[in-house]
């Protein structure tokens, strides 16, 4: 089984890669949130980010150790990280081939091709994700994975060093998981902070392979994700999951109802548009808010790429 070599350290060195690609994402506080659920939240709004997610973070530090000959990049991704790679290739002249599942949302498919990628598309599942890669893989073209990647993970766990010098005195941080990537940096991330942070995971009931995992202690075989939240129905990486399992204090589960909530809640309290997988941990917030009341938490909103078309279709 793959384990990840990543310290702390490589937080702060990826970002220093990084840094000039990135938007340094603001965190905002929403007063009315605050007093419903009794605690104090402090958002990162990776919503913000170019391309619309923290994916932006792993695909540029990943294509920042490229050497220069290499012919390009490949990938399997539901969407964000396809776009982000995509750019980040872009950036460095290099083509970008991503393999998505045929269900793929139109408008994320749309973005990758955007961003300049070449997209290909595959059956709705795991094994053809990784084969669909692995055919371009044996082309000559570098892989960058979603997720099981310590130059992926190193990039991701920037968002977290970030909130941490942005708010003082957090009691715990959440982000949501699907592959791994933000968790695992985000725990990795809270490492080498001097305070004592918990970090949690969220993620769908309809697909929860990590929590599955962590209760089994190795990860899950049978995965038939079914849930709103299409950029979290990745089966978590065997790296991912090495450091969850030794980092992360728990990871909890949401219904798509409760993500439908934390979605109106967003727009509500932070006038902020997140897409189903980016508004996880906020849904897990309003369902253990009790549990945590009354303290300072950090939520990683990750990702922003809703398809408003059928709404703005009302209007026209």
């Amino acid at each position: 089984m793959p384990v990840s070599k990543l310290k702390p350290a490589d937080i702060q060195a990826a970002h220093e890669r990084i840094a000039h690609a990135i938007r340094r994402t603001p965190v905002m506080i929403a007063p009315e949130i605050n007093e419903m659920l009794g605690l104090e939240l402090f958002f990162k709004c990776e919503q913000l980010q170019h391309t619309g997610s923290f994916k932006l973070r792993g695909a540029t530090h990943a294509v920042s150790l490229l050497p220069d000959d290499c012919p390009g990049v490949a990938t399997h991704s539901s969407g964000n990280h396809g776009a982000a790679l995509a750019r980040a290739a872009r950036d460095r002249g290099l083509p970008a081939h991503v393999v998505m599942p045929e269900n793929a949302v139109g408008f994320k498919v749309d973005a990758v091709r955007r961003y300049g990628g070449e997209v290909h598309f595959c059956a709705p599942n795991q094994q053809a994700r990784e084969a669909g890669l692995a055919e371009w893989v044996e082309q000559g073209f570098e892989p960058v994975p979603p997720y099981d990647d310590d130059r992926i993970i190193a990039g991701q766990g920037t968002c977290a060093m970030e909130l941490l010098e942005q708010v003082d005195d957090l009691d715990l941080v959440i982000a949501p998981v699907g592959g791994g990537g933000l968790l695992a940096g985000t725990a990795l991330a809270v490492m080498a902070h001097a305070g004592q942070v918990e970090v949690f995971g969220a993620e769908p009931s309809g697909a929860d392979d990590t929590a599955r995992s962590l209760a089994t202690g190795s990860r899950v075989d049978d995965h038939h994700p079914d849930t709103i939240a299409d950029g979290l129905r990745a089966l978590v990486g065997l790296r991912n999951l090495g450091i969850i399992q030794d980092q992360v204090r728990s990871v909890v589960t949401v219904s798509d109802a409760r993500i439908v909530d934390a979605m109106e809640l967003a727009w509500a309290g932070l006038k902020q548009l997140v897409e189903p997988s980016g508004a996880v941990a906020l849904a897990a917030v309003m369902d253990h808010a009790d549990a945590w009341r009354g303290k300072r938490v950090g939520v990683i909103l990750s990702g922003g790429n809703l398809d408003t078309t059928p709404l703005l279709a009302h209007w026209r």
